[in-house]
């Protein structure tokens, strides 16, 4: 990483050492901690033995490479004191852009008092220490910033880790105290489990293009969406199809987790269809399957992708429980089998929330044709779709009928 600069002459200017004005580094350095302390607000945040002691050895250690650059020398030691501490602040999770603003603010200050005494005549002097300052930063921010994203994937992926077991315990009704603690990760009172629905992305149905990778972009933006909104209090496990996310009870209501779903559809860009059970950590187990046999019967029944409570579906999800009541629900249909336009038709307008214009569009047909479907299949069951009872009949016989052996 650093330059091999054992012949390169020490920089002057009006005859003196350019690094002069740098010399009383320890004096030097409390001064420049204290700017950054009063004008990169990031700083004035940060807890005293953080700044007392980290920024100020930092600050320190920047302004001695400073100095032996200048004077014609490297000290590859001091690059890797700085990357160890790179990796600290990651760890700590001090933001990136508040160091190198810090460190940018810092050269700026010791630019200030290299060239305080310059005259017309270092021109040429100036040009070169201005060419020194920018390999100086080079070397400074790229061992930084390469510490830096490798301890931060580091951390990432332990939290990652974390995160997986603790939900897969959860999921699997074996979570305790001792593995929450032993992850980081504290266990709410109560969860919104959320079964998850991620349809295939447009690209991953072109042949040109490597279906995989499209579909695990799909899955990290889904991904950091969900971060994004909920930070690190949601447990996930998630596949390029969907999958189980528990989301602590008391960050969002009934609309904001319509709106999380929203949300997470428009970084997947595909339609998520998502359906949810409330639930206590022991309880989970069992709210995860009925919610993902709740999105099974949602998908089946051909739904606008969105978001679905048990409460809302409770009667549906009833119906697909065996019995004779099933049987003969699922055969009320069986009059459509030789209309299978009139079964899409049926579908479609159950699932657009008995929309006729939107049904037409997405059949391609005029309103016309949809009102005169519903007609006959009413002829053909003897149903009519346009009455709530007949209605009722209906929709319930489209549930049980998908579940038919």
């Amino acid at each position: 990483m650093t330059v091999d600069s054992s012949a390169r002459p020490s920089l002057t200017l009006s005859g003196r050492p350019m690094s002069s004005q740098l010399q009383d580094i320890r004096s030097l350095s409390r001064q420049m901690v204290g700017h950054f302390v009063e004008n990169v607000a990031p700083c004035g945040t940060l807890p005293g033995d953080a700044i007392s002691g980290d920024v100020t050895t930092i600050t320190r250690i920047c302004l001695e490479f400073a100095v032996t650059m200048l004077d014609g020398r490297d000290i590859p030691a001091k690059l890797q004191r700085l990357q160890d501490a790179a990796a600290g602040w990651a760890r700590e999770g001090v933001p990136i852009d508040t160091i190198h603003h810090s460190i940018h603010e810092g050269f700026k200050i010791g630019l200030d008092l290299v060239v305080s005494g310059a005259s017309i005549k270092d021109y040429d002097n100036l040009v070169d220490g201005a060419k020194a300052v920018v390999e100086m930063l080079d070397q400074i921010t790229s061992a930084i910033s390469v510490a830096y994203v490798r301890e931060l994937r580091a951390v990432v992926s332990e939290h990652h880790t974390a995160v997986h077991t603790l939900t897969s315990a959860l999921l699997g009704g074996h979570s305790t105290s001792t593995m929450a603690r032993e992850c980081g990760i504290a266990i709410a009172e109560s969860y919104s489990v959320v079964a998850v629905a991620i349809p295939a992305h447009r690209e991953e149905q072109n042949p040109a293009v490597d279906t995989q990778v499209v579909a695990r972009r799909k899955l990290r933006r889904v991904q950091a969406e969900l971060a994004t909104r909920c930070g690190n209090k949601a447990l996930s496990l998630l596949s390029i199809d969907g999958g189980t996310l528990l989301i602590p009870s008391t960050m969002f209501d009934h609309k904001g987790l319509e709106a999380l779903t929203d949300q997470l559809s428009q970084a997947a860009q595909v339609g998520i269809t998502a359906t949810m059970m409330d639930a206590t950590p022991q309880q989970i187990p069992d709210a995860a399957d009925q919610a993902h046999e709740l999105l099974d019967m949602v998908q089946r029944l051909q739904a606008v992708p969105g978001l679905y409570r048990f409460d809302e579906l409770a009667l549906e999800y009833q119906l697909t429980r065996p019995g004779p009541g099933r049987e003969y629900l699922g055969s009320l249909l069986d009059s459509l089998d030789e209309h299978p336009e009139l079964l899409e038709t049926l579908q479609r307008h159950i699932a657009n929330n008995l929309n006729r214009q939107r049904t037409a569009r997405v059949l391609h047909v005029h309103t016309n044709t949809v009102d005169y479907r519903l007609k006959r299949i009413g002829q053909l069951t003897g149903f009519d779709p346009t009455q709530p009872s007949g209605l009722w009949y209906l929709r319930s016989a489209l549930v049980a009928r998908t579940y038919r052996a």
